[in-house]
């Protein structure tokens, strides 16, 4: 029997997706269900976590499901792909010790204002490649070692949130390089943990299964896995891990190509051979993780993507009685306000102290607003304003980039929208392409687990083999008219620095 099919875990933080790939990178069978953190019982309010027993009763049900569709005979493998930065404390039977602490949380943001006063921002990012990001895993241990001890003491490892699933699938502790580049914890040059930053949170490196790489195999998939999931027993489980660093391998993207992940965040990336952190980068908001495969690294920026979009939506496009338009229409009728929306703009950095304008203490605004403003214009003008934004991210990551940016290589869906890629390419002056297959990580993740289970030999292969067809956004006649935009945009971050620097 062929085996020619593929299984992931697609876990995002809103949906959890179990999706079959072959060996052609055509889904074949997916289910999905809603996610998301919960209040942690008995905690004040703020105090976000993640109900694993009900995210894994999800997958159980969607993975039952798919398993329906097809002949399970010609599976090579199982894998998982999260979010970043969460993870909880286990004992050695895998048995969860303290509920996993969300991305959502706030529990952590006083630490992240004290940690300066023992690791300088500077020191921290040469170290790990990481910003001072208050939902870092670095600072969920230093609360644990501080408010809940005995969950550390009693622990054998910790695992992110990919190892939490991987270990409910076959029982085996792992830790993927991809997962522990989101710690804030990693010595990033050198793929391990940095005993200092440890020590700052009050743990030690053996808390921690060693680092693998993706496309190990982690182990098989568990009697007990296999009834609840409808998995074959005895799949192999392949690591996989951090969703960023899936999506850029299954994007395809090619040398000088700059690679966005756009969701409610989007995150601009490059896959680079080097550790090269600089002051520039440092103050200009970068991030470097680890990249999915080893010797290689992702230099990133974090900014606000389609989540103003859904604000947009949630305020503005929805009735009385809760009934939302539909992007399709959105988009529809963004087509017909005229480029520049009649001096409506919008900076999209409604998460103050992300993306490009991070140094001058920009929030999301809104300007230019009159009596014959339509939500048309807001809509349209979230969109060039999430344009000029990637365009100031393009000039910060091309700094880094070994050969010149030829083009920015779209994945997510954000990458379904056909007018915001041409008002990107347009702004840019870049072309902007997308694939055929919009589920990149899937797409990334899958060709891990083909690796792993030995229908591929390399990743470079499933790349050829499963990349499949692109389309490609050209810079239209009205990029020249786009510099006004662009130039006004860039104008506006320095001249209202005085007013968002002010106690608020």
């Amino acid at each position: 029997m062929k085996r020619d099919l593929a299984v992931v875990f697609d876990c995002g933080s809103t949906n959890l997706t179990v999706v079959v790939v072959d060996a052609g990178g055509q889904l074949v069978a997916s289910w999905s269900s809603p996610g998301g953190p919960v209040h942690q019982e008995g905690m004040p309010d703020g105090y976000m976590v993640w109900d694993l027993d009900a995210l894994w009763d999800r997958l159980c049900t969607a993975g039952r499901q798919c398993m329906e569709e097809i002949d399970p005979d010609r599976l090579c493998g199982v894998t998982v792909t999260t979010w970043g930065a969460d993870g909880a404390p286990v004992s050695a039977d895998g048995d969860l010790l303290y509920p996993p602490i969300s991305w959502q949380d706030d529990r952590t943001e006083q630490l992240a204002r004290d940690i300066e006063s023992d690791i300088d921002a500077w020191t921290l990012y040469q170290t790990s490649g990481y910003q001072i990001i208050g939902f870092n895993t670095l600072l969920k241990l230093r609360w644990l070692h501080e408010h809940e001890p005995r969950a550390l003491a009693d622990a054998k490892h910790w695992l992110m949130m990919p190892g939490l699933f991987s270990m409910l699938l076959c029982g085996a502790h792992s830790l993927d390089a991809t997962a522990a580049g989101t710690m804030m914890a990693m010595d990033m040059a050198q793929r391990r943990f940095s005993d200092r930053l440890l020590e700052w949170a009050g743990v030690r490196a053996d808390l921690f299964p060693p680092i693998i790489d993706p496309g190990a195999v982690i182990g098989r998939v568990s009697a007990e896995a296999a009834k609840a999931t409808g998995l074959p027993e005895h799949l192999p489980v392949v690591a996989a891990g951090h969703d960023t660093q899936f999506a850029a391998v299954g994007s395809g993207a090619g040398p000088g190509e700059v690679i966005l992940s756009s969701g409610t965040w989007e995150i601009l990336m490059l896959r680079s051979n080097t550790f090269a952190p600089s002051k520039q980068d440092f103050d200009d908001g970068l991030l470097i993780e680890a990249d999915a495969e080893p010797g290689k690294f992702n230099p990133q920026m974090l900014m606000m993507g389609s989540g103003v979009l859904e604000w947009l939506r949630d305020q503005f496009y929805t009735d009385s009685k809760g009934r939302e338009t539909g992007y399709g229409d959105m988009v529809g009728a963004a087509e017909k306000i005229r480029r520049g929306c009649d001096g409506t703009m919008v900076i999209p950095s409604f998460v103050s102290g992300t993306g490009p304008l991070r140094r001058h203490q920009t929030e999301g605004t809104v300007l230019g607003l009159g009596l014959s403003t339509t939500r048309d214009h807001l809509y349209r003008a979230a969109l060039e304003g999430l344009s000029c934004q990637l365009r100031q991210a393009v000039g910060i990551l091309s700094r880094g980039c070994e050969s010149p940016c030829t083009g920015i290589r779209v994945v997510g869906g954000g990458s379904k929208n056909p007018l915001w890629n041409q008002i990107r390419a347009d702004v840019c002056r870049l072309p902007v392409t997308t694939i055929e297959q919009k589920e990149a990580t899937v797409l990334g993740a899958s060709m891990f687990a083909f690796v792993g289970g030995g229908t591929y030999g390399s990743i470079a292969e499933a790349q050829e083999k499963m990349v499949g067809a692109t389309q490609v956004f050209e810079p239209s006649a009205n990029a020249d008219a786009y510099e006004a935009v662009f130039e006004a945009y860039s104008g506006l971050p320095p001249a209202l620095q005085s007013f968002y620097g002010r106690p608020h």
